[in-house]
């Protein structure tokens, strides 16, 4: 864990904006090259922009792509003298459930949100937070590969023919969740499948994309938004970890930029995520950055 970021141990448990605890989000996809941790640290510095107290861990101790992105952002702000909304970083890498769960616990006591992204595989961490998400994020290419790791089509007429075994495994951890929601307090979790773009798909094959999620959403209840196209500007931003919500440090954005503004605005609104009241939100949170 970050030390300048570190929270402090003796903090209370959190008993204000959000009683039950803060709000997890989970980025979860067991295939690679989706722009999850892209989207993540975007979700994540856009929250902390609105003024919410966001901590994030990354849990894919190999790669850790989100934790250097707020790495670099935190670099970024000191060697410029430059203060920046930004979020607690954390990785994990053990292999415990449990002192995983005593990592998570030390950061709910004073932070809102809790935003975590996986590995780019099957992962026993990964599925263990990917249960307990109270927003579960799964970012998906437009390509029937990526499609696969949901749900299975037949070659002949693209219909859904069965559920993967992911799908199956969020289908039963919702179950579980909507029986202890009444009895814990728990939230309902909400499945969000994002999809991310690539440039130049045929539009026959998008349309078959578009007509096999709609059939799987209703089966499984998932909900789909939009999310990012693939863009050099992201890859571009990464060594600096600016976003695209810092517009006042990125100079003059071209016409490609101010549209990926756009696509993340409206990315951010789809989530539909629950911000902590006004009076509960740190002084510094401002909303220009996604204005």
């Amino acid at each position: 864990m970050d030390e300048s970021t570190r929270p402090a141990t003796s903090a209370p448990a959190p008993t204000g904006p959000y009683p039950a605890g803060p709000y997890r989000i989970v980025f979860a996809n067991e295939k690679g090259g989706t722009g999850k941790s892209t989207t993540a640290v975007h979700v994540a510095i856009a929250l902390a922009y609105q003024g919410a107290r966001v901590a994030a861990i990354d849990l894919d101790a190999r790669q850790r792509t989100l934790h250097r992105y707020l790495e670099n952002r935190a670099e970024t702000q000191a060697c410029r003298k430059i203060d920046l909304p930004s979020a607690t970083f954390a990785v994990y890498e053990g292999t415990s459930v449990a002192e995983l769960d005593a990592m998570i616990d030390e950061l709910s006591r004073s932070h809102d949100f809790l935003v975590f992204d996986t590995p780019g595989r099957d992962d026993p961490l990964a599925r263990h937070v990917a249960t307990g998400a109270d927003t579960l994020v799964t970012p998906l290419n437009d390509s029937f590969v990526d499609f696969d790791l949901i749900g299975q089509v037949d070659a002949e007429t693209f219909k859904v023919r069965r559920l993967s075994f992911y799908a199956e495994l969020i289908w039963e951890a919702r179950k579980e969740r909507a029986k202890s929601q009444i009895r814990d307090a728990r939230r309902a979790m909400d499945w969000v499948v994002v999809r991310n773009r690539t440039q130049h798909i045929e539009a026959r094959n998008q349309r078959r994309i578009d007509l096999a999620l709609t059939e799987l959403s209703k089966r499984v209840g998932f909900r789909i938004a939009k999310g990012l196209s693939e863009r050099v500007i992201y890859r571009e931003l990464f060594p600096s970890g600016f976003t695209l919500l810092d517009k006042g440090h990125l100079g003059e954005l071209g016409t490609s930029h101010l549209v990926a503004r756009q696509e993340l605005r409206a990315l951010v609104a789809g989530l539909k995520l629950p911000l902590p009241p006004l009076d509960a939100r740190r002084p510094q949170g401002v909303l220009e950055g996604i204005a």
